[in-house]
């Protein structure tokens, strides 16, 4: 293994090209989650809801609770209704 300057020469390179291959793959599937989101809207769904929501499915439920709450509070301080 080259050494130089205290760096693992070859080491370096095999992280380096995992993670060019990584983000190679990180690419694609955006490219393939952009497709989708493609393909749901041309069947008239609303792709800001839809991001919307999955964002909501990723929080955990005391969380979304929280901040649905926090939202009928700040919504009602303006004047507002919600739902």
């Amino acid at each position: 293994m080259t050494d130089v300057g205290g760096i693992a020469g070859e080491a370096l390179r095999n992280f380096i090209e995992r993670i060019e291959r990584l983000e190679e793959e990180k690419k694609a599937l955006a490219d393939d989650i952009k497709d989708v989101f493609a393909e749901s809207k041309a069947h008239g769904f609303d792709v800001k809801i839809m991001r919307q929501l999955i964002r909501l499915r990723k929080m955990e439920d005391d969380a979304r609770k929280e901040m649905d709450a926090l939202l009928d509070v700040y919504a009602h301080a303006l004047g507002m209704e919600r739902g």
